[in-house]
């Protein structure tokens, strides 16, 4: 029973007789739905725990706030036109050795001046 309750709540049975199955068609588009969405959730999940570390890098090396180096991380991607992801990886690659772009850097110092 719970498995047709959930079947029926599947965008592949809506619209359609009880009782009826559902196309396969329609069923390989929700799959394929399904995994598109699983992958954007995992996409997600990774860049979010790379802007925590950055923000984490921030709070150490500038002491300021998480809420203020993540004010930083949205400024500095924002005046550079990158993504937030991309500026967070930056960020901890610098704090490990890296050098930074010069307009990379000079709107994280900006950011900071603006933050203290």
């Amino acid at each position: 029973m719970t498995f047709m309750v959930i079947c029926m709540a599947s965008p592949a049975f809506r619209g359609r007789e009880p009782g009826a199955g559902p196309r396969v068609d329609d069923l390989v588009q929700e799959v394929e739905q399904l995994r598109a969405e699983n992958e954007q959730l995992q996409r997600a999940v990774a860049s979010h725990a790379v802007v925590d570390q950055a923000i984490g890098v921030l709070v150490m090396m500038a002491r300021i706030s998480p809420e203020d180096g993540f004010t930083v991380l949205r400024e500095v991607s924002q005046h550079t036109n990158t993504k937030l992801s991309s500026i967070a990886e930056q960020i901890i690659k610098h704090a490990q050795g890296a050098g930074l772009a010069g307009t990379v850097l000079s709107e994280l110092q900006a950011a900071l001046v603006r933050r203290q």
